[in-house]
């Protein structure tokens, strides 16, 4: 009887607990830093290389103990941000830090089963006090280490590792079949929203109606309103200056840009093709300033985090100082059409949304662009611009460095295709009818996915607790094979180290040198200035320093050597420095 996960769980007869650290050796791989890649060499593997293989692998030629060196078959275990288990399936690689290289003591448990074991383990300390980090979550070495698993009889580890592997291949079959159907609905909703720009999707459509008026009239309806809106308000401004118009005032109008369609796909005879500025108003939001940020009248403003897949997000909505005029000016209304301005990726720039809130006060920063339509409807002007999201338009436009940008400017001046009103309405029906039947379809999908991983947990937990093979009394006990294992781990131990002799050579050169470098210093020098001294860096490899660690303490032990530890006026300590004593 003993304890996991703080409840009492009774083991099968012949099964023992161990700590994940008897099951092998488990290496953190080697920090690798930026100037450290170069063009060619040996890929780097980083956790994301794990979790997503269309992810770039980075090279290097740098020359690393073979502890971090991996191969197809090898066991990793990621322990920081994304915690799981994988197997490389890639060729020799070098393996990052903040993941384990695994090296089974298949004496102790076969590697089929310390990978499912593993995958458990971490589900395991994930649910428990050991998780660390709110955004990079991650594992520390001491409570992975010390975890404790169960321990089958040699035998029965075959066994459950066998029917662990047809029913786990099974849900990850499925899993597969599902992650494709979900790809291929997400395919099939571009290809709507493509046909929706190009006319083919109310191809139909047209064959049966015919408007009372064309994409081409509507635009030029829309634009001789704009005109006159423009006028109207200038008329107002003289009004209240008391200024009489001068005779050329009309002529000042601002003409919106026309659209240049070179390249651009023949649209049907009853569509026209607009600018973004032809059709409503572009406006950038107010740049955030801290000055504002915390003021005695803070206003909630929608900023390109709040813009997602799904809508607009309030439930994390920030707040700064808009004067009166300000908020006349970047004020929300409902119907507007707000677009992400900025975003770290470029595929997601553009992201549209169509604000809703008819309650209460809200306005928009600078990383958001607000087009207010006139003349169409926010919903047309939404599946415009989801559109040319999707398919790349916005993209083209958002090159940066780190931060891509849809600039206000360019967006005004894109092209977008006009139907006449009645058939925007028809295909907007039509593309909500069939999306509608595809976010169903996505949703099935991932219930059906929760349902996969919910049964894998499942049977990693009858495996877990002896349930999912029969149990055989006549296999060897576990007690058994860890009381011959144990024997021959402290029987080694007992064993003096053998040091190869090239290595030996070149630490007994380092030593040396140290000594040389202490002598000619003469007096106390702080240690990593006698590293460097003798040509230790940053760079050098870790089992190296390890044994120039040791035969220094040697040095200390003889008396040759005093080391002392420099502390700040708070006693924290700053760094050792070492002096030679004379011989």
């Amino acid at each position: 009887m003993t304890t996991e996960q703080g409840q009492h769980v009774q083991l099968p007869p012949n099964w023992e607990w161990i700590s994940i650290g008897e099951t092998g050796e488990y290496i953190n791989g080697f920090a690798f830093k930026p100037s450290h890649r170069e063009p060619v060499g040996l890929p780097i593997v980083r956790i994301q290389n794990l979790t997503d293989e269309t992810k770039p692998l980075h090279t290097t030629t740098l020359e690393v103990p073979a502890d971090y060196k991996i191969d197809t078959g090898d066991m990793l275990v990621s322990w920081s941000a994304t915690l799981d288990v994988f197997v490389w399936r890639r060729g020799p690689a070098l393996v990052n830090q903040h993941i384990f290289k695994v090296l089974p003591d298949e004496r102790v448990i076969s590697k089929d089963l310390l990978f499912y074991w593993l995958k458990r383990a971490i589900q395991q300390l994930q649910e428990s006090e050991h998780l660390h980090g709110s955004t990079m979550m991650h594992i520390n070495r001491g409570p992975f280490m010390a975890h404790l698993v169960p321990l089958p009889p040699r035998a029965e580890q075959i066994r459950i590792a066998a029917k662990l592997e047809e029913l786990i291949s099974d849900l990850d079959a499925a899993a597969a079949e599902l992650k494709v159907a979900q790809k291929k609905i997400l395919q099939y909703r571009q290809s709507l929203l493509k046909a929706a720009a190009d006319g083919s999707l109310t191809a139909e459509w047209r064959t049966q109606n015919t408007p009372a008026e064309s994409g081409m009239q509507l635009r030029e309806r829309i634009l001789t309103k704009r005109r006159a809106r423009w006028e109207a308000e200038q008329l107002t401004k003289f009004n209240k200056q008391g200024k009489v118009p001068p005779d050329d005032w009309q002529k000042k109008y601002p003409e919106p840009a026309q659209p240049d369609t070179t390249g651009l796909p023949e649209l049907p005879k009853s569509w026209a093709w607009a600018t973004v500025e032809q059709l409503g108003n572009v406006q950038l939001g107010r740049q955030r300033s801290p000055t504002k940020v915390g003021r005695a009248n803070p206003t909630p403003y929608i900023r390109a985090a709040n813009i997602t897949e799904d809508g607009i997000d309030l439930s994390d909505v920030l707040e700064m100082e808009f004067s009166e005029a300000e908020k006349e000016t970047f004020s929300l209304k409902v119907g507007d059409v707000l677009l992400t301005e900025a975003s770290g990726s470029p595929e997601h720039v553009g992201r549209p949304a169509i604000w809703k809130q008819s309650e209460g006060l809200y306005c928009f920063q600078n990383t958001v662009v607000r087009f207010s339509p006139r003349g169409i409807s926010s919903e047309y002007a939404f599946y415009s611009f989801l559109a040319m999201q999707k398919l790349g338009v916005f993209s083209k436009l958002s090159g940066g460095v780190g931060i891509n940008h849809l600039s206000a400017g360019k967006f005004s001046k894109l092209p977008v295709p006009l139907p006449p009103a009645s058939e925007q309405q028809a295909l907007i029906d039509t593309i909500e009818d069939k999306f509608s039947m595809c976010d169903d379809q996505l949703a099935f999908n991932a219930h059906s996915l929760k349902q996969c991983a919910a049964q894998r947990q499942n049977i990693l937990r009858a495996a877990f607790s002896g349930q999912l093979v029969q149990q055989d009394p006549t296999d060897e006990p576990a007690s058994m094979l860890l009381e011959r294992v144990r024997a021959e781990q402290t029987k080694r131990t007992k064993l003096p180290k053998a040091r190869k002799a090239k290595q030996q050579k070149e630490i007994d050169a380092v030593v040396s040198k140290l000594i040389t470098v202490l002598a000619e210093a003469g007096d106390w020098l702080p240690a990593q200035e006698a590293y460097r001294r003798c040509g230790i860096s940053d760079g050098a490899l870790t089992e190296h320093i390890e044994i120039l660690y040791a035969e220094l303490r040697d040095l200390d032990k003889a008396g040759r050597l005093e080391v002392e530890s420099v502390t700040d006026a708070e006693g924290r300590k700053l760094y050792d420095r070492l002096k030679l004593v004379a011989g």
